[in-house]
């Protein structure tokens, strides 16, 4: 195999996504135009004239020194079971390196590890089980336990997710397959608070429709109202206008806007994000009024029957986080999705490739300090929930590995009922 990477258009890139079925939201070419504070390329793979793979890459500059940390968010787009996937990593960090890159971050897209909703009730039953990853999972891929042991063996650096939603995207997310269900069959997989509370929104009068553009700010008030109950920072309202502007001109039906009310009020406003056969829940928000009326249990039941009539196979709620004990900060969450009956998937994490190691060393030692300062200034101004968060997560970590910005979707849906 004679594999070279060089830049691509974006039909190019589109049309290997298009090839392939789909590919994560983040690896498309919109993406580098949301991402503005980072420059970004699409990439191609090439095995003679064969576009075997494709990338988008984000690059965040350093200071004065002309070198970039080179990241490709869930990506790049490859045949991650193939025994040539080295050599096609190999062929991305030589051409990073003549871009300036100090280091490469990738995210393999391949789902490692998986439990059943059953699993995790109960280990979240058992006072023994804090963890997920004390479960015996129900499923482990044995090509991604290789090409885990060969990046090791290459040298690069995995980038765990002690640190729950911090660190760059979630290695733990929360999936509802779709392929080859009905609605019937979907509903009846969830338990009986989902089913309770889809029935009750519907009793209730709960009115779930699409929005447009001018909704965004309906939505970002609601989104805010959101972030000051569970305590994280919200983004700006020009972050969502620039996200559906990017996407839908990408994409017409790339993003949607859902937005649920009761008696004319808005009680839950939700995105949605679907590349080909795989949809996302990206942003929730909800009302601190009329939780009585589920409006947010109404909304997700909504996006997910939409994802099975657009074609998609996976409905994705996106992170999760490890933690599985009672008093975990992040329990609602974990149970607010294991009642749709889905599966947690963990994916092969991220992983970094220092090129020039003492850049590397320094750039994490800044990251460290940022990480710690940050952390210091949440505990004075969060809830009591936000205080153990911050605890659970930084002053209790003996040995933390220091995180990247977040990319992606920022904030995922961190709400004690699943909402954001």
């Amino acid at each position: 195999m004679n594999i070279r990477v060089q830049p691509i258009s974006a039909a190019d890139h589109l049309g290997l996504i298009a090839a392939r079925g789909s590919a994560s939201f983040l690896q498309t070419p919109a993406w580098g135009t949301v991402k503005s504070e980072w420059r970004s390329e699409s990439l191609g793979w090439y095995n003679g004239d064969a576009l075997i793979g494709a990338g988008l890459v984000l690059y965040r500059d350093l200071p004065r020194i002309g070198r970039s940390l080179a990241y490709l968010p869930e990506g790049p787009i490859l045949d991650w079971a193939s025994p040539e996937v080295m050599p096609m990593l190999e062929a991305l960090v030589s051409y990073l390196s003549t871009r300036g890159a100090f280091a490469v971050r990738i995210g393999p897209a391949m789902v490692w590890r998986r439990w059943s909703a059953e699993s995790i009730k109960r280990g979240i039953a058992d006072d023994a089980v804090t963890r997920l990853s004390d479960i015996e999972p129900d499923g482990i891929d044995p090509a991604a336990t290789r090409l885990r042991g060969r990046l090791r063996h290459r040298g690069w650096l995995p980038q765990h997710s002690d640190e729950g939603f911090a660190a760059g995207q979630p290695e733990f997310n929360f999936q509802l397959p779709l392929e080859g269900r009905t609605q019937e069959q979907l509903l009846a997989g969830m338990n009986q608070l989902w089913r309770r509370n889809i029935k009750k929104a519907d009793k209730a009068g709960v009115q779930v429709t699409q929005g447009g553009r001018d909704d965004l700010a309906a939505f970002h008030a609601l989104y805010l109202e959101t972030a000051a109950r569970d305590g994280f920072r919200g983004r700006p309202l020009s972050y969502f206008q620039t996200m559906w502007d990017a996407l839908r001109a990408e994409d017409p039906d790339r993003i949607r806007l859902y937005l649920a009310h009761h008696d004319g009020d808005l009680v839950a406003a939700t995105t949605w994000v679907r590349v080909g056969t795989h949809a996302w829940y990206s942003y929730g928000a909800s009302s601190n009024a009329k939780r009585d009326v589920r409006g947010s249990n109404a909304v997700q039941w909504r996006m997910i029957t939409d994802a099975l009539d657009a074609g998609a196979h996976v409905y994705d709620l996106r992170g999760i986080t490890e933690g599985l004990a009672a008093d975990d900060p992040e329990i609602g969450l974990i149970q607010f999705k294991v009642g749709t009956g889905g599966e947690a998937v963990q994916y092969l994490g991220e992983w970094d490739l220092p090129i020039n190691r003492a850049l590397y060393a320094a750039f994490r030692a800044y990251l460290d300090r940022s990480r710690y300062l940050s952390a210091a200034k949440s505990l004075l101004r969060l809830p009591t929930r936000g205080v153990r968060m911050v605890r659970r997560r930084f002053v209790d970590r003996t040995a933390p590995t220091a995180p990247l910005p977040p990319e992606g979707v920022g904030q995922p849906t961190a709400g004690g009922d699943g909402e954001a």
